[in-house]
């Protein structure tokens, strides 16, 4: 089939239905699968694809997200303004998050604390770990007398990634209100630059830390979502060139064009993947979103189970903290989540609520 008559962006996207929800949930399942050997071991290099990628399936599922969330969320801004936009992004993250917060700080941390239970009430360290998760998104503040024995001590270890994620949320809105959203120029440059900023890094600093990398990365990854949804008219979509970026990626895997290459290719191939055809059907078009709540619930789920159960193997504690972690999941966006999202509908005086709204990875 020519180029010419693949179908576009912006055709796929005018289809009944399409595979957001089911692949933002299976990217958190993968997290939670990534996790189970971290988790188990505290060595992040005894995932099976860190030695062979240089990234573990979690990071990938991040890579994920972020490149849907640009796509999302510059379109979600594009089409019902700033009001909406900030309303959205804030009922779609915080509730979620503080109660998640509550739930492992009180009852999974009351439980499982060597602490006598009043004085892990009283303990400083409780409120410290609720404050510094909620307000600056700290993903190694500890509980006490929580985890202790465990590799990794931390309760809620994902959260981290909020930080970026609010970021880009905050730079949407301010291209959003200066009018730049409204150049596809821009955002294919900004896409551009951040493409060329995570290359150099490997050409001029190839021993950077994760955290240098990830500062590049994520928002990359943004980036590139955010242009493809502006240039939807014009970007097709092609799994032959999906294949293609990524074989050019694993060909480059020794030099420092790998992972620019692959974070590009990460990009593309999520929406492709996203918006096939395969996807695009009521069956994959999920009525309720698990996918942040799998995301918030499923490290403290494992690092509950190792703590209980201490000479388990990640595949024994991997199927029980799938099944823990989705029920958990549930019960937030039901109990929370969806309600938070129908405070919107109600604050906007709409009389309907769209359910499926871009999740944070």
């Amino acid at each position: 089939m020519g180029l010419g008559r693949l179908p576009t962006i912006e055709a796929a996207l005018s289809r009944p239905s399409n595979g957001f929800a089911v692949t933002r949930l299976a990217l958190a399942l993968a997290v939670v699968v990534s996790h189970a050997f971290s988790v188990t071991t505290g060595h992040v290099g005894d995932e099976p694809l860190a030695a062979a990628t240089g990234f573990t399936l979690g990071e990938h599922a991040v890579n994920g997200f972020f490149a849907i969330s640009g796509f999302l969320v510059t379109m979600s801004f594009a089409r019902r303004g700033w009001r909406d936009y900030a309303l959205s992004r804030a009922l779609r993250i915080v509730p979620g998050l503080v109660v998640a917060t509550l739930i492992v700080g009180l009852l999974i941390g009351g439980a499982l604390t060597r602490l006598d239970l009043a004085a892990y009430l009283q303990d400083p360290g409780l409120w410290r770990f609720v404050s510094s998760t909620v307000t600056t998104f700290k993903s190694n503040t500890v509980l006490p007398g929580v985890f202790a024995d465990n590799p990794f001590r931390f309760p809620m270890g994902t959260v981290w990634t909020l930080k970026y994620e609010v970021l880009c949320y905050g730079g949407v809105m301010v291209a959003g209100l200066a009018g730049l959203l409204r150049s596809r120029r821009f955002a294919a440059g900004l896409a551009a630059a951040l493409f060329v900023a995570v290359l150099l890094l490997d050409v001029l600093l190839p021993g950077a830390g994760k955290g240098q990398q990830t500062a590049l990365r994520l928002p990359f990854l943004f980036a590139a979502g955010g242009a493809l949804y502006l240039w939807r008219d014009r970007v097709r979509l092609s799994g032959l060139l999906a294949a293609i970026l990524f074989g050019a990626a694993i060909l480059a895997l020794r030099s420092p064009a790998y992972q620019a290459l692959l974070f590009a290719a990460e990009a593309y191939g999520i929406l492709w993947l996203s918006l096939s055809p395969v996807l695009a059907r009521p069956a994959f078009d999920l009525r309720h979103d698990f996918s942040y709540g799998t995301y918030l619930y499923g490290w403290p789920v494992q690092q509950a189970l190792r703590q209980i159960f201490p000479t388990a193997s990640a595949v024994a504690l991997l199927a029980p903290s799938l099944l823990l972690t989705l029920g958990i999941a549930a019960l937030s966006w039901f109990a929370v989540e969806r309600p938070a999202l129908a405070l919107k509908a109600r604050a906007l005086g709409r009389r309907t609520l769209r359910t499926i709204e871009p999740a944070a990875p």
